[in-house]
């Protein structure tokens, strides 16, 4: 019998066809709705492979029940929706698609602080609700970003990207980062700095950092404080970096100027969440990577990744490769 494999969204039939000329293939029949958990764990106790994304949540015990279970090809960088140490006890490869969304999500991150600090959204939904009726000095009038100073939480391919595209606004750039990145000290003339000084000196505060328990609210009432009272804070990494209620707080009283998120700590998130009723906040449903050349390549990866275990070889990008020396 064939190795059967699982998807978690529907994807289109173009992007898949070389796992069903090979394999069994069966995926979920909506690519707008989460497969069910109760589904995804059925599915998972006779799946040698699973295809998923950021938002399914593979725990240990989905893992511990896939006893056919090889691979897991999660179709996003972060992998903080897996239990890898499980994955790795278990012998299951776990893998992801790194440097291939890069530039697409720097992209849609400078994108989203254009967009809040010029205030796009909220003037386009006034004019398309009929209220322009006017020229004012300052309608909707909001912040300058060429000359300004971005502060880079976060300093990987895709903040090096948000950095490069900030070079060409003449942005002063300040990163954070574990480690320092002298090449790219040196390339885009980022300056280092500790988080405090960061918070305190940047004009825009970009979250690019991936989601663990040191990062886990990073971005908490004493971080806002510490920032500009005219500063926007973007996050385009993880939800739960930043403590929502701590945002929400910090944009209501104005201890920042406002915020533009593509993550959420809860996504979808309600439409009755306090984030989504202030006017200062520009919110994105995770579309970090979304254009479609982007999604198809990601598609891509995930399916080469896949083949490659089944048919006995080593994936190509690996998140736990300790499995390699075992």
């Amino acid at each position: 019998m064939k190795p059967y494999i699982y998807l978690t969204r529907k994807l289109p039939e173009e992007a898949v066809k070389n796992l069903q000329a090979s394999f069994q293939v069966n995926m979920w029949d909506r690519d707008d709705v989460a497969v069910p958990e109760d589904i995804l764990l059925a599915e998972a106790e006779k799946a040698h492979a699973l295809l998923t994304v950021v938002s399914d949540q593979i725990t240990g015990d989905l893992l511990r029940a896939g006893k056919n279970l090889k691979v897991v090809a999660n179709m996003a960088v972060g992998f903080d929706n897996i239990d890898v140490e499980a994955a790795t006890k278990q012998g299951i490869y776990i893998c992801n698609t790194p440097d291939v969304l890069t530039e697409t999500t720097a992209d849609l991150t400078f994108a989203l602080l254009t967009a809040t600090a010029r205030r796009i959204v909220e003037a386009a939904e006034f004019v398309k609700e009929g209220n322009w009726k006017s020229w004012s000095p300052f309608l909707l009038a909001g912040q300058d970003i060429y000359n300004k100073t971005i502060g880079i939480c976060g300093m990987g391919k895709i903040g090096e990207g948000v950095a490069r595209r900030a070079k060409g606004f003449g942005m002063e750039i300040l990163y954070h980062n574990r480690t320092r990145k002298p090449e790219t000290e040196q390339e885009l003339g980022a300056r280092y700095r500790s988080l405090e000084s960061l918070l305190e000196s940047s004009d825009f505060v970009v979250s690019l950092t991936p989601l663990t328990s040191e990062t886990r609210h990073l971005f908490n009432q004493s971080a806002f404080r510490k920032m500009k009272s005219s500063a926007i804070f973007i996050n385009a990494s993880r939800g739960a970096v930043a403590d929502e209620e701590a945002l929400v707080h910090a944009l209501k009283t104005r201890e920042i100027a406002g915020a533009g998120l593509d993550v959420f700590v809860e996504e979808p998130i309600s439409a009755d969440h306090p984030l989504l009723k202030l006017p200062n906040v520009v919110a994105l449903p995770h579309i970090g990577s979304a254009s479609l050349e982007t999604r198809m390549v990601m598609i891509s990866v995930c399916v080469d990744n896949i083949e490659r275990v089944l048919k006995g070889k080593e994936p190509r990008t690996i998140v736990n490769p300790g499995l390699l020396q075992a």
